[in-house]
């Protein structure tokens, strides 16, 4: 026996009997306490059930009998309801039974006359130790909602997603709806708090502390305030919570709760103020630091050599001389301060800068920053050059607070840059003669070479006359031999005089203006295609052109003359094909203008031995593999460079060419459309 229920030396009977009258005094208060609640359940203006695992009455508080006008304890609870609301009763006990928790079912129950009124069921179950259920109780609020599960599953599903805990007690602080949050606090689910008296959720240390803020509530009166708790983990928390309450006809039937946890915002709190402690130690700290880093400051300053700082104000006053200033400018501290900075610069510093003192001031000012090179005043009279900087302090709310002068001594530099630029005239003097010495020697070499092309024809001439009067002479004579000379002759005397047209072409493309205007690519390209075509009319020639050809800036007459040349070059050097392929596209040129390009699938050739590619009667076959003079592709390189672009190829013997070449760029559309018929007139 427990002797700390008794006093020392009590004997044995009169323990016994001290322990029945204990019994007794604890029976008579447990049947009071029972006699007490069923008396509570009775007049509760809700409908309380109790029902065993068969689903038959055990227990209905006045209430609800009051609301069925019938009903006993062994009646079964489906015969207390419209037959069209038992398959929702069914599901809701199968989900009670099988995952202990189901939510509210809303039904229409039987009263005795046969008609029906609609309420709300919420259950809690009981199982026993291995999970059988043994009886559950229920809650039954009357409701005109439709009983449909969906509303309340999407009721319940919002407000479980709302991390404030929420809660409403009717007027008799019997809980009516609970959220996942809320229940959760007190190990329970929602349902589990539906029916539940707030005296009984509460822990009992903690409703002195409430009821006279919930009776506040109950009288019409908002409640907010801020609470300590002890969560079930032990941890201390904190809470803002409100009682609001709830008015319906000028009443209050009951009160909202709210809870929102505010831990972590006191906790920031806490930190905040240890964080501002630790935050005035580090300011003193940084402060000693700041003085030491402007005394260290201030010896660099003053310690400078060729530079010098000094500090105006936004009108130019002088309100900081250093040791460095002292030393460059030779003015004292007292014979300086609070005079313009003006008195520094030279007279004649007008002809070096651009603007005037004043202007170089507000120039700073508006940009943040300004130099400025100029002469420079001295105390003793003596001038020196200097490049100057002045740059406006701001503070972080942007006010002027002054600026700053760093002035370097450039007197050697500027000595230096007057020699290089002396040298730069002469240098500049040198290339303009010598330039027109160039222009000129080119002048008098296109103009030898036109007078030489051009005497050289006459000659020609006569040989191919006399030619062709010996072969008229002979007629048909058997002389094979005489006659191969003669024909040997006629082609040496034609290929001459094409050599020289080329020659006299390439002279006057040196002397020739270009008359530039907008110029369609594809239009042109198509003459000359039209032409090529016409003059090989055996040939199978697969043409791929692009059809967005750009516009570009020129002289049509001579780019036609230039494609004229690359396209009639695809069209020989694929004469061994049996299909030629000769492509034509373009791209934009990243430093400008458009690159054009000309592919084909002929011979090809073997560009490292081409080191004359772009020569004067250079030519990378023989004559008796493929007729020409060399001359094509010289002038279409003089062409491409008149027109500012350049022209350069790709190629592999035997695998095809493919010739690029930059031409430049107009945005504009052409003001007149070139016809087919004039792109193939260009051709020729």
């Amino acid at each position: 026996m427990d002797t700390s229920i008794c006093p020392d030396g009590m004997d044995a009977p009169e323990q016994q009997q001290r322990l029945e009258q204990m019994l007794a005094l604890r029976t008579q208060e447990l049947q009071a306490a029972l006699d007490s609640a069923r008396s509570l359940c009775d007049q509760a203006t809700c409908g309380l059930l109790t029902y065993d695992a068969e689903q038959r009455c055990v227990h209905l508080n006045q209430a609800l009998l009051n609301w069925l006008g019938h009903g006993s304890p062994g009646a079964y609870l489906n015969g207390l309801v419209a037959p069209r609301s038992r398959e929702a009763l069914t599901h809701h006990m199968e989900s009670l039974r099988q995952s202990g928790h189901a939510e509210p079912a809303v039904l229409d129950w039987l009263r005795v006359d046969g008609s029906t009124f609609r309420a709300r069921l919420a259950s809690t179950p009981v199982f026993d130790a291995e999970g059988h259920f043994l009886h559950g109780s229920a809650v039954i609020t009357q409701t005109d909602e439709a009983p449909t599960q969906a509303q309340d599953g999407l009721l319940r599903s919002i407000t479980d997603r709302i991390p404030a805990r929420l809660a409403y007690y009717d007027k008799n602080l019997i809980c009516r709806f609970a959220n996942q949050a809320h229940a959760s606090r007190y190990g329970k689910t929602p349902a589990e708090m539906v029916g539940s008296p707030l005296s009984q959720v509460v822990r009992p240390e903690i409703l002195p502390d409430i009821l006279p803020r919930v009776a506040q509530a109950l009288s019409g009166q908002t409640q907010t305030f801020e609470a300590e708790r002890v969560g079930a983990d032990g941890l201390r928390n904190y809470f803002e919570i409100h009682y609001i309450p709830d008015f319906r006809d000028g009443a209050v039937e009951g009160i909202f709760i709210e809870l929102h946890d505010i831990s972590e915002r006191r906790r920031t709190e806490e930190f905040v103020l240890h964080a501002n402690r630790d935050l005035e130690e580090r300011v003193r700290d940084r402060s000693a630091e700041l003085f030491a880093s402007e005394q260290r400051y201030r010896l660099m300053v003053d310690a400078i050599q060729d530079y010098c700082i000094y500090f105006v104000d936004e009108n130019g006053g002088i309100t900081e001389w250093t040791e460095s200033a002292q030393r460059l400018h030779g003015h004292t501290r007292s014979q300086i301060m609070g005079r313009s900075y003006e008195v520094l610069l030279a007279a004649d510093n007008a002809g070096e800068d651009e603007v005037d003192p004043g202007q170089v001031l507000r120039l700073a000012k508006a940009h943040g920053q300004w130099e400025t090179r100029g002469w420079r005043l001295r105390e003793d009279g003596s001038r020196f050059w200097a490049h100057t900087v002045l740059t406006a302090l701001r503070n972080e709310a942007g006010e002027l607070q002054g600026l700053s002068s760093i002035t370097r001594d450039m007197t050697a530099a500027k000595s230096l840059e007057d020699v290089m630029n002396d040298l730069n005239r002469e240098l500049e003097k040198r290339v303009a003669e010598r330039t027109q010495q160039l222009v000129a020697a080119n002048k008098d070499l296109d103009v030898f070479s036109h007078m030489v092309s051009h005497d050289l024809r006459a000659p020609l001439r006569h040989i191919a006359s006399f030619v062709s009067l010996l072969q008229e002479q002979m007629g048909e004579s058997t002389d094979a031999l005489a006659l191969q000379y003669q024909n040997s002759i006629a082609k040496a005397s034609k290929r001459m005089s094409l050599m020289i047209e080329g020659l006299l072409e390439y002279a006057r493309l040196g002397r020739v203006a270009i008359e530039t205007q907008p110029v369609p690519i594809s239009q042109l390209v198509q003459g000359v295609i039209a032409h090529l075509k016409q003059e090989n009319p055996d040939r199978r020639i697969e043409w791929v052109i692009e059809n967005d050809l750009p516009v570009v800036r020129g002289d049509a007459m001579l780019l036609a003359q230039a494609l004229g040349n690359l396209l009639g070059n695809s069209v020989k050097y694929t004469r061994p094909r049996d299909v030629a392929r000769i492509e034509l596209g373009w791209k934009v040129n990243p430093v400008g203008g458009r690159t054009f390009f000309i592919a084909d699938n002929g011979v090809g050739f073997d560009l490292e031995k081409a080191h004359n590619l772009f020569v004067m009667f250079q030519r990378q076959h023989h004559s008796m593999d493929f007729e020409g003079t060399g001359t094509g592709l010289a002038l279409s390189q003089r062409i491409i460079e008149r027109h500012g672009g350049r022209i350069w190829a790709e190629t592999t013997p035997g695998e095809g060419c493919t010739f690029y070449f930059t031409l430049p760029f107009d945005g504009m559309e052409p003001e007149m459309t070139f016809s087919e018929s004039s792109m193939a007139e260009l051709s020729l």
